[in-house]
């Protein structure tokens, strides 16, 4: 699975959001003013090696995503235990429920989600 760097991830969640988009159309949708050369750059680098892929589109590319958000993101979460939380999803999950900006209506979501997984556990 691929491990991205920053600046990777916030061209993929542009191309996640948008569903594809044009190297002026990626640059549009970042938070960060990049010149045009650098997204064009990281998104041939991102092609590289396998992450996304283009077609032709006059004279510009249309780049789509290989990798699922999904997938990508339990990649990440797995990396972020491993390599912040020492392997400890238990820690992880203490961080998250101790932030304090989380409101009970949030706090009883992942509660509802922890007792589904856990149901989901005796059945087997």
């Amino acid at each position: 699975m691929a491990d991205f760097t920053d600046r990777e991830l916030d061209l993929m969640s542009v191309l996640w959001r948008l569903g594809s988009g044009t190297v002026a159309e990626v640059r549009d949708g970042l938070e960060d003013d990049l010149a045009y050369t650098t997204v064009l750059s990281v998104l041939r680098t991102l092609e590289a090696k396998g992450h996304v892929r283009h077609t032709g589109e006059g004279k510009a590319h249309r780049y789509f995503p290989t990798v699922e958000r999904e997938a990508a993101g339990a990649h990440g979460i797995r990396r972020l235990v491993d390599k912040v939380f020492a392997g400890s999803t238990e820690a992880l999950l203490s961080q998250l429920v101790s932030d304090r900006k989380l409101s009970k209506q949030k706090l009883t979501k992942l509660r509802a989600m922890l007792d589904e997984r856990l149901r989901e556990k005796g059945e087997r």
